[in-house]
């Protein structure tokens, strides 16, 4: 059977897919047409789920709070201003080292403690923090298909549940 921490990062790049999936079906300008809400536009979520996801395999990798500072610049710079298939593929990428060290790493409930320079040591583990990444795209997934609202587009569809539906090839 499949860690859990593996599953839910699976659901997570499951339910990014899902919703470029939905992007590329509408007209290109709504992915960076400004508006009111969380964030100035659909780009800019986009943008800063990528660098938290980049920094967060930084910090599950055990690289220093400076090589993730660094990395978190340059993944900016990555995907700031690029269209959504840029920015899609850089997503794919992403997973894929993911799923490299994930598959890799033998013990996925290591314990690691990371340190910040304003939140101090956390005593966690590594599935831990994958649950986290999960979460933090739930969340900005959510933020997403609200904007889409507020332009007249319906979101994607991107519970759980449909995920679990789907594996067992029910969807």
């Amino acid at each position: 059977m499949k860690h859990h921490a593996l599953q839910q990062y699976d659901y997570h790049v499951w339910a990014n897919r899902k919703m470029f999936n939905r992007l590329n079906e509408l007209p290109k300008d709504v992915y960076v047409k400004e508006i009111q809400s969380v964030f100035p536009s659909i780009a800019e979520v986009l943008v800063h789920m990528y660098v938290a996801d980049n920094v967060w395999l930084g910090v599950i990798r055990g690289d220093s709070f400076e090589e993730i500072s660094a990395a978190a610049g340059r993944s900016t710079e990555e995907v700031k201003g690029k269209c959504i298939e840029e920015i899609e593929k850089a997503y794919s990428e992403l997973a894929e080292k993911y799923k490299t060290y994930l598959e890799e790493k033998e013990n996925l409930d290591e314990s690691i403690s990371p340190e910040h320079p304003k939140f101090g040591r956390l005593n966690t583990r590594i599935s831990e923090l994958i649950q986290h990444v999960v979460n933090h795209g739930t969340y900005h997934r959510g933020n997403i298909t609200a904007m889409l609202r507020q332009l007249g587009y319906a979101g994607p569809p991107t519970d759980y549940i449909l995920y679990l539906y789907e594996q067992q090839g029910n969807i």
